[in-house]
């Protein structure tokens, strides 16, 4: 064994103390140091330190399900990255609806799932036709926002990271089936992770169950690939999850608590991880990484953070998918520019009165990355379906101002080795 060059993998010029060291992978010259902090109440202390804005928040944490992840990224001399995780809140028996989030681990799969399927022709750009659930020989017709007809599963994660497109998820969905979706988040160290339905589709567990034929083609209209209808197998752990005190069903009251037991769950830590294994796939253990080649990683990178006007392939009317459509930490619901020097790769979610968002945040003029997730209960009268959300006076004011004061303790944040961050800078002239 040769001791000098582990020595020399496992020097990190900054300070580290309790850190988790694993295994180095030679290959890329990466090492995945974590330091979990459990013990800090560093993030509690940046919201006492900015009540102004998260008093009324700390002091109804528990009955706003509040939950927090924030990652430090710091680099060696190598550029490698060191990640020291905070979090606050974070409780696994405190149920949060993920709504959009569940679409980034199913685009990722689908990606991962053409690459196994490339022995057959076909690619994440092959056109793919969708069948009706009731007849597999009535193809689906094609979703809005799509120049491509038919689509491609390229297309689908495209509207998916642009502008969160429920109809793209569903086709995803198709593809993969709750059995893959399940069994390959398992594998990589996500067990907890429930993907059970479709979005935005009132739907039956058996019809969820079920996933219709597609079949894939070349450029001159040959069948490279066909799946057939499926029913999943999928085995999920038994939950007794009821919120709130009433839901609207066919325009009338229930006055019942609302069951969850039956949809998507993700744990805010899942979430951010399997976001960081994506975003550094150099720095992830191997059994955690999702099988995709360098050009998939850049095209993920750029479309999780390209500004829907920025896609070349689909379009959208800027006054409503406008640059900060989906970026709800630092901007929440406002409609302003981004400044040039800042780029968030993220995925959002929103439902039930349920916000979520998932972000690394990049300023390339300052020289600063970081990683921040949250989510918030915005649900005061505690009905579910009633439209009275309390999204724009308490949800995205608190996302916003959560993004800020990070991004400022991040500014005056000592480093010992300014990041080099091209690998991030993307160019969003080409698709």
């Amino acid at each position: 064994m040769n001791f000098k060059k582990l020595a020399l993998l496992f020097w990190l010029p900054f300070a580290v103390t309790a850190c988790k060291v694993k295994q180095p992978a030679i290959m890329n010259m990466a090492i995945n140091v974590e330091n979990i902090n459990l013990d800090s109440n560093l993030i509690e202390e940046i919201l006492q330190k900015n009540a102004a804005y998260f008093k009324d928040i700390l002091d109804q944490k528990d009955s706003m399900h509040v939950q927090i992840v924030y990652t430090q990224i710091d680099r060696n001399a190598l550029n490698i990255p060191h990640f020291t995780e905070y979090r606050f809140n974070t409780n696994n028996g405190s149920y949060f609806y993920p709504a959009s989030t569940v679409k980034f681990p199913v685009a990722v799969l689908a990606l991962e799932k053409v690459n196994e399927l490339s022995s057959y022709g076909i690619n994440k750009f092959s056109p793919v036709i969708h069948y009706r659930m009731d007849n597999d020989t009535a193809p689906l017709n094609p979703i809005s926002n799509t120049t491509a007809n038919p689509a491609s599963i390229a297309d689908y994660i495209k509207q998916i990271l642009l502008v969160s497109d429920n109809e793209a998820f569903n086709r995803l969905y198709e593809f993969l089936g709750q059995e893959i979706i399940q069994k390959k988040l398992t594998s990589k160290g996500y067990p907890d992770v429930e993907i059970r339905h479709r979005l935005q589709v009132a739907l039956t567990e058996a019809e969820n169950r079920h996933t219709n034929a597609l079949t894939f083609f070349d450029a001159k209209g040959q069948t490279l690939y066909h799946q057939a209808s499926a029913e999943s197998k999928a085995i999920f752990s038994y939950r007794n999850t009821f919120m709130g005190k009433g839901f609207i069903k066919n325009d009338t009251l229930v006055n019942a608590p609302f069951d969850f037991s039956a949809k998507n769950r993700m744990y805010l830590t899942d979430l951010t991880h399997i976001l960081r294994s994506i975003l550094f796939p150099e720095a992830t253990e191997d059994q955690q990484k999702f099988k995709l080649s360098d050009e998939d990683y850049h095209f993920l990178y750029r479309y999780m953070s390209a500004y829907p006007r920025e896609s070349n392939t689909s379009a959208y009317d800027t006054a409503e998918y406008y640059d900060t459509y989906v970026k709800f930490l630092l901007f929440g619901s406002e409609k302003v520019k981004i400044p040039s020097n800042i780029r968030i790769f993220n995925k959002v979610g929103d439902a039930y009165g349920f916000l979520t968002d998932a972000a690394y945040i990049v300023d390339f003029k300052n020289k600063t990355e970081f990683m921040l997730s949250a989510t918030i209960y915005c649900n005061k009268d505690g009905i579910f379906n009633d439209d009275a959300y309390d999204y724009d006076s308490v949800g995205y004011p608190f996302m916003k101002h959560l993004g800020e004061v990070f991004y400022n303790y991040e500014l005056t944040r000592p480093r010992n080795f300014k990041p080099e961050l091209s690998k991030f800078k993307m160019d969003y002239k080409k698709d």
